[in-house]
């Protein structure tokens, strides 16, 4: 299987925790699609302290997991938005 490509997309969004707002972290993005899954090495600026959850309200917004051999972020549907 493809690896996420290194340099990846120019695009990048804010993905903010849909229960109280927060900014999560900045992300590097490609395609337009609704955003599934998160590479690490593509993430900008992280704000959260504990992985996964968020620092304001402390709701689990995804889950750690490996897709195509690299670590990512599994959003849990409903619990991020971006812009």
């Amino acid at each position: 299987m493809a690896k996420p490509n290194k340099r990846g997309p120019s695009r990048t969004v804010d993905v903010f925790c849909a229960k109280c707002k927060a900014q999560l972290f900045k992300y590097r993005k490609g395609g337009k699609g609704a955003l599934i899954k998160c590479f690490k090495e593509r993430i900008v600026e992280d704000n959260t302290k504990v992985p996964c959850t968020c620092p304001e309200c402390g709701q689990v917004f995804a889950r750690e997991a490996l897709v195509r051999g690299a670590p990512a972020f599994k959003m849990v549907g409903g619990k991020v938005t971006f812009k």
